[in-house]
């Protein structure tokens, strides 16, 4: 399905994913040439029959089409960053939990000087975002029982049912998720987004072109080198918009010359721009995984509640606040039963350190664009051990409820980290041991000012130094909000799209 690669277009955006599609269709909207290139396939429009099952099903996350990214050696396992390669990207593989975080969020990063980035300006682009991207709100009387079971506990360890989870000025709760499902169906931004734009002239869509670099002139991007169908060819652009994501928008920068000197230099690539904190600043939320056995009782409950229908992995979510937070909150807890898994069933609560203090990095490999990234979180490595007592406390907490009297009979014993980790030194020692991540990855092209020598694009997503390049992906957040980041990236394609129309109209780049 996908369209012959043009010579040149207005706006190319690089990444057919979560920021890059909404991008795309706004400009497209408003009359622009776009060209949209996508390292994966292109599946057509909603209901095209080439998209593959999984990508499609809102009851499981998605697997067929992944960058296959994981830590490599850095852990003495390998732990998979699943990140999506197709169009829609990302968008196509999770479990469609749409939260918003908290005003703290935002308005620290306008408080650091980022103009236009407070709360205030963000809610109308998160609530267009929610419209577009088709989000409802699950009822408590839609929740499956493993669900609603927690739901129902939650007050007894202070956190109050609350009606939904986006509240930007609330704390702590427990309630049903706003998800992008529609009849079944994981509404992508490629579903929300490009499908109302395909049929215009002045937009193409390239699937399974994989951009090496961006070619700069004169200290402007001129275009970009893709690999497409085997051979290598150059595109001209007006203006560049990398939306790559945090683990592939840095990699096109560095490839491109953009980014630390002694980091090109060895690997053969030409400095352009000497840029330190390209591909720096990676953080991502740890996670820890607890499963009880569960009970018969569940078992009959649960076999009824698919028996019935809709039943997926995710519904009901929880947040509160650890003893390092005083603003808002800084963990979730996250039930999840896979229902799909016929005869494998899993009784488990996720929780997730919501306000990271370690620091990553992502780096190449070499110069090659098939070559997978060095990604290097470093979770659990802050010299005070704040991430890792903020887990302990979470599972604390969550210990607390599963023996509470309304629960305990339901959920069984636990059985991972398991009654030994009880001792607290034993539950640290077995966190340290195992780190895992939420999926949230971000930073790595961080806002910032232009003294901050760290900062790789200023609060009008311009590449500092590069005229013509912009980046619209989670890359650009300076820290991670209080969230699930699905939404969050929605709407930075959201602000940056805004912000070229702008440009657009007043002549500027």
């Amino acid at each position: 399905m996908s369209a012959a690669l043009p010579r040149e277009a207005a706006y190319v955006v690089v990444g057919g994913g979560t920021g890059g599609n909404v991008v795309a269709a706004r400009l497209a909207e408003a009359g622009h040439d776009v060209l949209v290139l996508e390292a994966g396939p292109d599946f057509g429009p909603q209901g095209s029959a080439a998209w593959p099952a999984d990508l499609v099903d809102a009851a499981r996350l998605g697997r067929s089409h992944d960058w296959g990214y994981d830590s490599g050696s850095t852990y003495p396992w390998r732990m998979g960053f699943e990140r999506g390669c197709a169009i829609g990207g990302s968008s196509d593989m999770n479990g469609c939990t749409q939260t918003w975080g908290h005003r703290r969020d935002y308005d620290a990063w306008a408080e650091a000087g980022l103009e236009g980035w407070a709360t205030d300006d963000l809610v109308p682009l998160f609530e267009e975002g929610m419209r577009r991207m088709r989000v409802r709100l699950y009822q408590a009387d839609e929740l499956t029982p493993w669900q609603h079971a927690w739901y129902d506990a939650a007050p007894a360890v202070g956190m109050p049912r609350l009606a939904d989870l986006n509240g930007l000025d609330e704390s702590a709760g427990f309630a049903p998720e706003a998800v992008n499902i529609e009849d079944g169906v994981r509404v992508n931004t490629a579903f929300a987004y490009l499908d109302p734009v395909r049929h215009l002239a002045n937009l193409t869509i390239v699937g399974d072109a994989l951009v090496d670099r961006v070619m700069v002139e004169s200290g402007r991007a001129t275009g970009v080198v893709v690999r497409h169908h085997g051979d290598t060819a150059t595109v001209r652009a007006g203006t560049v918009v990398l939306a790559g994501g945090t683990y592939n928008s840095p990699t096109v920068l560095l490839r491109s010359g953009i980014g630390p000197a002694a980091q090109l230099a060895p690997l053969g690539i030409p400095l352009v721009q000497h840029l330190p904190g390209v591909g720096e600043n990676l953080h991502d939320q740890p996670f820890l995984l607890m499963s009880w056995s569960g009970s018969d009782e569940m078992a009959r409950d649960m076999d009824a509640a698919r028996a019935a229908g809709w039943a997926p992995d995710e519904q009901a979510m929880g947040k509160a606040a650890s003893s390092f937070e005083a603003e808002a909150f800084d963990l979730h807890f996250l039930p999840y039963s896979p229902t799909h898994l016929a005869g494998r069933e899993r009784w488990s609560v996720g929780l997730s350190a919501l306000q990271p203090r370690s620091r990553g990095s992502v780096r190449l490999r070499d110069a090659d664009p098939d070559s997978a990234p060095l990604i290097d979180h470093r979770f659990l490595t802050d010299p005070e051990g704040v991430d890792v007592s903020i887990l302990a406390e979470g599972a604390g907490i969550l210990r607390e409820l599963a023996a509470s009297p309304g629960l305990a009979r339901r959920v069984g014993g636990e059985i991972h980290p398991g009654p030994e980790t009880i001792d607290a030194a034993a539950l640290r020692a077995h966190l340290y041991a195992n780190p895992d991540n939420y999926w949230h990855p971000v930073g790595t092209c961080r806002l910032g000012l232009a003294d901050d020598p760290l900062a790789v694009v200023d609060a009008r997503a311009r590449v500092h130094g590069v005229e013509g390049l912009r980046i619209a992906d989670c890359s650009i957040m300076p820290t991670v909000p209080r969230a699930t980041t699905a939404m969050p990236a929605v709407v930075m394609g959201e602000k940056v799209a805004r912000i070229l129309l702008e440009d657009a109209r007043e002549g500027t780049s």
